[in-house]
């Protein structure tokens, strides 16, 4: 399944900016040498460790809609590697991703790695599955130990990937970063707070 991230995002329209700005030459070397044939294990675990992610859509009206996913770290996961998938879980009942879905199941992602400036951008194809119709992938799909109402499942076939460079990506960090982070100085900060009491207690037994 040798697929190429640039044969589907260039489009003739896109190729014809390229070309008017100078850029076209450096794409079209792009298009013959970069062919996805599998994600490797660099970008499956990328993807185990996202707690979001981005989803585009298109509804049968032509418009474009995104809408972000999120839950517990690896919620998205990876089944092989062509395929992902996840438990949607219940919301604020628009369902419009899931609406869009059915007319157009050509769908796009976008993963962000905020504090390492970092993107992987994907196509895919999606089917929605019943949580009904495959109970054994629902078993391995379902992060059972986050507070979640899981209403169905989408499996994405991924056509292509690519990653894009961090240019303008402001870093920002999980709480769960901000304190692996401060591990050596909470602690030193722990251990001078128990060794004031102790002082203090030594000077007021004197």
């Amino acid at each position: 399944m040798a697929k190429n991230f640039a044969e589907i995002a260039f489009t003739d329209d896109v190729k014809k900016l390229q070309e008017e700005n100078g850029s076209r030459h450096i794409y079209a070397r792009m298009e013959e040498s970069a062919y996805y044939d599998g994600l490797t294990e660099s970008e499956m675990d990328f993807i185990r460790e996202r707690d979001s992610f981005y989803l585009a859509t298109i509804g049968e009206n032509g418009y474009p809609y995104i809408q972000h996913r999120g839950g517990p770290k690896g919620f998205l996961k990876v089944i092989d590697n062509t395929t992902l998938g996840f438990v949607d879980f219940r919301g604020n009942k628009q369902y419009i991703s899931v609406g869009n879905i059915t007319a157009h199941p050509k769908v796009s992602l976008f993963l962000m790695d905020y504090a390492r400036r970092t993107r992987l951008k994907m196509y895919a194809n999606v089917r929605i599955v019943s949580l009904e119709d495959e109970p054994q992938l629902f078993e391995m799909l379902d992060p059972r130990e986050y507070p979640h109402k899981p209403e169905r499942m989408m499996i994405f076939a991924i056509e292509a990937f690519d990653w894009n460079c961090p240019q303008h990506i402001t870093p920002r960090y999980t709480t769960e970063e901000v304190a692996k982070a401060w591990e050596k100085q909470t602690a030193y900060v722990a251990t001078l707070e128990q060794e004031i009491s102790r002082l203090k207690a030594e000077l007021n037994t004197k």
